[in-house]
């Protein structure tokens, strides 16, 4: 059986070539009246904010030709994401809202991207005249040869045309098939030219109104920022969660030990048999303390990760979890993955574990860890009910500061009625 296919789809690359000659068509030929608005408006107030910048008035008048020419390139910049087929990075300017009085309104002054603006308004004529002229000029030869037919009739007496230099009669037949061929290899190579056109303007004002390696460097620093942040967020909530634990856990027994053997000392002297029970209490106690201390010593470095890496430290904390959990490691090298990341996981996986046996109500979970040589990719799932944030004061927010300060992602996937799935990227650096 066979599909009869639209006559709209069988040809997609022509159809895709027209559309796109017709999107460059347009941004050449409005990119002259668009481009004479912004020369005039702009470059006047650039002159008169210049020529009384020694008044307050003409800096004011300045920095609304900045303004007027960042509106201009607002526009040009939705224009040229069509024409280069891919979308721009569009710069960031500084905000104006941290900035109070005088400062706020100085700003575009002090950012450079402000003046790339300014100078892209005042000299995009150049490039979009230039565009207009040959793209308007092709058209005319393309469509007005080669309907040459329907009006040589009219000016045949006294036209000197192609056909003439070419040495061939001055016939109606020599001149329309002239013409005709000189207007279609115009419409056939219309599509290149004008592509061209339209490239030459765009590249230019990609050049100065994207800054992409600057915005992606701007883009860059704001991560690392917040990877800071981060960090200092995860440090300050590990450090808080250990000074309860140790407060509420090894503290209170060692203040019952002090006061268990100053006990047991004191009956030694009146009633050693009765100071044998204390003493066997008091041992009974510094046993208990010092479990408790390893089980906070593993939390803050577990030995095992050390030693044998992050399967084998994995393989022990799933093993004391209540829930029943299935574990699956499949990292690419047998080599040791760097440090910030085996112990970014291995928390990973023991802080949500700890989570899945307290609040999640599931009887199932499982954990699965995979790389791919550059970045080790953690799944948590359990068939829990559900419902886990990762909002600032829920449990879960340490785990996600500690994922950002790693300069790695992490997402929750938690709906009411379960399940939960939380998975994490880590990337391994170069």
């Amino acid at each position: 059986m066979t599909t009869a296919v639209p006559a709209a789809d069988r040809h997609p690359r022509q159809r895709s070539l027209l559309n796109q000659l017709g999107v460059d068509t347009g941004y050449c030929l409005l990119g002259l009246p668009l481009s004479i608005a912004s020369f005039v408006v702009v470059l006047a107030m650039f002159c008169v904010g210049v020529g009384t910048a020694v008044t307050m008035g003409g800096i004011f008048v300045l920095i609304g030709g900045m303004f007027v020419a960042r509106a201009f390139a607002n526009l040009e910049r939705r224009q040229i994401n069509r024409v280069l087929r891919r979308p721009i990075t569009v710069p960031r300017y500084k905000d104006r809202t941290k900035r109070t009085g005088l400062r706020r309104v100085l700003i575009p002054l002090t950012e450079g991207q402000s003046w790339a603006d300014l100078l892209w308004g005042v000299f995009t004529l150049v490039p979009a005249v230039v565009a207009f002229s040959v793209t308007v000029t092709w058209w005319a030869v393309g469509l007005g040869y080669t309907l040459n037919f329907a009006w040589e009739w009219a000016v045949l007496p006294y036209e000197q045309g192609l056909s003439d230099l070419m040495g061939l009669q001055h016939t109606y037949g020599n001149v329309v098939a002239v013409n005709t061929a000189v207007g279609l290899l115009f419409l056939v190579s219309a599509p290149f030219v004008v592509r061209g056109m339209a490239l030459m303007r765009a590249g230019f004002a990609r050049m100065l109104l994207t800054r992409e390696r600057v915005t992606a460097l701007q883009e860059r620093v704001e991560e690392l920022t917040e990877s800071r942040e981060a960090a200092r967020s995860a440090e300050a909530s590990a450090l808080r969660r250990l000074e309860r634990d140790i407060h509420d856990g090894p503290q209170q027994r060692l203040v019952r030990l002090t006061m268990d053997l100053s006990l047991a000392q004191r009956r030694m002297r009146t009633d050693p048999e009765a100071a044998a029970p204390l003493l066997a209490e008091a041992i009974e106690q510094t046993r208990e303390t010092l479990d408790e201390l390893r089980a906070l010593s593993r939390g803050i470095a577990p030995p095992i990760l050390a030693d044998r890496g992050l399967a084998a430290a994995l393989a022990a904390v799933t093993g004391r979890c209540t829930v029943q959990t299935e574990l699956e490691v499949d990292l690419p090298s047998p080599d040791r993955l760097p440090t910030t990341v085996e112990n970014t996981a291995y928390f990973l996986v023991a802080e949500a574990l700890t989570n899945v046996a307290k609040h999640s109500r599931a009887t199932w979970c499982r954990v699965r860890v995979t790389g791919d040589g550059s970045v080790v990719y953690v799944t948590i799932s359990d068939n829990g009910v559900g419902g886990a944030h990762s909002a600032k004061g829920h449990g879960l927010a340490g785990l996600a500061d500690r994922v950002r300060a790693a300069d790695g992602r992490f997402d929750l996937d938690s709906p009411e009625g379960g399940p939960t799935v939380l998975t994490a990227e880590l990337p391994c650096g170069s």
